[in-house]
């Protein structure tokens, strides 16, 4: 399908549904609400989890990092530390 078709295929459904809409009963009315309004909550919530779930492996990503620097930082002054200790103890030409 092409894509003005597909267009108009989307516009033809939102005017049906809209007059569907317009022609149903009040008790109708409100049960599409509930519904889009039970929608729009359960997007809430999971937007929400998801975005606390991101939070929570940010800040174990961050401290995971933070640990492996220090130990490499560790490492490497250990490192430095002996070969400082083998440079004083060569001896001397």
């Amino acid at each position: 399908m092409k894509n003005s078709s597909k267009l108009l295929a989307l516009l033809g459904l939102g005017a049906l549904a809209f007059w569907r809409y317009k022609k149903a009963t009040p008790e109708e009315k409100q049960k599409v609400n509930d519904l889009l309004n039970n929608a729009k909550d359960n997007l809430t919530k999971y937007g929400n989890d998801l975005k606390s779930k991101a939070e929570e492996l940010k800040d174990k990503a961050e401290e995971k990092f933070n640990d492996l620097k220090s130990q490499a930082e560790t490492k490497m002054d250990e490192a430095k530390e002996a070969v400082e200790e083998k440079v004083e103890n060569a001896p001397q030409a």
